[in-house]
């Protein structure tokens, strides 16, 4: 049986639109390295191009 993982050992990264963290999930397994956006809503809603470091709307 394979070791458990914590949450916390997990790969992080940040949202393009949002800003948000994300962690790994066994669903983006094999297309980690494309994942760029934390929720379809935010996929609709892509970040314009050359945007940096978009803040999240309060």
């Amino acid at each position: 049986m394979a070791k458990m993982r914590r949450k916390g050992d997990l790969p992080v990264k940040t949202c393009a639109t949002c800003g948000r963290p994300m962690a790994w999930r066994k669903a983006w397994a094999k297309v980690w390295e494309e994942v760029r956006h934390c929720s379809d809503a935010c996929r609709r809603r892509k970040a314009p191009a050359g945007a940096a470091d978009v803040s999240r709307p309060r």
